[in-house]
């Protein structure tokens, strides 16, 4: 086993059905007991994440759509910045879905992602996704009539439905050669309380808050209840999600490195080797730069 499947496998759910998020401490950080202590590995991973990623690019095959779902200052952006930064930018985008534009209120509530799903050879990052249509649409389910579906199609098991459209959409992804990791970092309520507080006492760190952070607090029970059962219902073997600790910035910057590395190496990337007759026609040219 690889040091990156071994430090990531604990956090990962590929059947649901005895999940409990309760049994999944936030402020987990494995046998790391400190920043400094995992930065050494987290340099290794972001190396070897960068070295896969070029053998993705090169080969063209495979694509990789990457989730992060996660309660408001649970840490998606600096994830992103701190662990897919050192990326070829050719070859990774990054999507961030906030409310729903009336474009896309005009479509299926998959439409808008199915938009910016990666093209082979490429990674696609999704900061927030189509999950939050079985998250804050469910928290407040006043918002399904924003999207104007007919009143007859809304019924009580509309919540079952939308888990059952998601793990058959992800299963066509997967067929069809992108592969889909989820990962849910979970904050605990302490913690989130500590950012939005730094968040106001820090002038460089007002512009991220908004009254609408603590209004959304209040649903706490509720959210942790709906993302406890959206994991449960879309956890697959073959689109497992990932609940990463997420107390300690640090450490869940290195779990989530690992995981990617470990997804990539499973998929036994190479550089793509030329034909006989390539090859005849490199050493053609090379006679004639000669």
């Amino acid at each position: 086993m690889s040091w990156a499947s071994k430090l990531s496998n604990p956090y990962r759910i590929d059947h649901g059905r005895k999940f409990r998020l309760k049994d999944f401490d936030p402020a987990d950080t494995g046998d790391f007991h400190s920043k400094e202590h995992a930065q050494e590995l987290l340099d290794k991973g972001i190396a070897e994440m960068r070295e896969l990623h070029g053998k993705l690019y090169a080969q063209s095959e495979w694509a990789v759509l990457i989730i992060l779902q996660g309660i408001d200052a649970a840490g998606k952006d600096g994830l992103i910045k701190h662990v897919m930064s050192g990326l070829n930018p050719q070859g990774c985008e990054v999507h961030s879905f906030k409310q729903p534009s009336l474009e896309e209120l005009n479509h299926d509530f998959m439409w808008r992602a199915n938009r910016r799903l990666p093209e082979r050879g490429h990674i696609g990052i999704f900061n927030r996704s189509y999950y939050e249509e079985v998250l804050v649409v469910r928290v407040h389910p006043e918002l399904l009539k924003n999207e104007r579906i007919p009143e007859e199609l809304i019924e009580k098991d509309v919540w079952q439905e939308r888990f059952e459209d998601i793990s058959n959409s992800e299963r066509h992804l997967t067929r069809n050669g992108i592969v889909v990791r989820k990962f849910f970092l979970n904050l605990s309520k302490k913690e989130q309380k500590k950012r939005f507080l730094e968040r106001l006492d820090n002038p460089e760190k007002n512009w991220k808050f908004s009254a609408a952070d603590s209004r959304e607090r209040e649903c706490w029970d509720d959210y942790m209840n709906a993302y406890e059962e959206m994991i449960a219902e879309t956890s697959k073997e073959h689109v497992p999600w990932y609940v990463v600790p997420a107390d300690n910035k640090w450490y869940t910057r290195l779990v989530v490195a690992a995981a990617i590395v470990d997804t990539l190496e499973e998929l036994n990337l190479s550089y793509p080797k030329l034909s006989p007759q390539e090859r005849k026609q490199l050493l053609e040219a090379r006679k004639e730069l000669s």
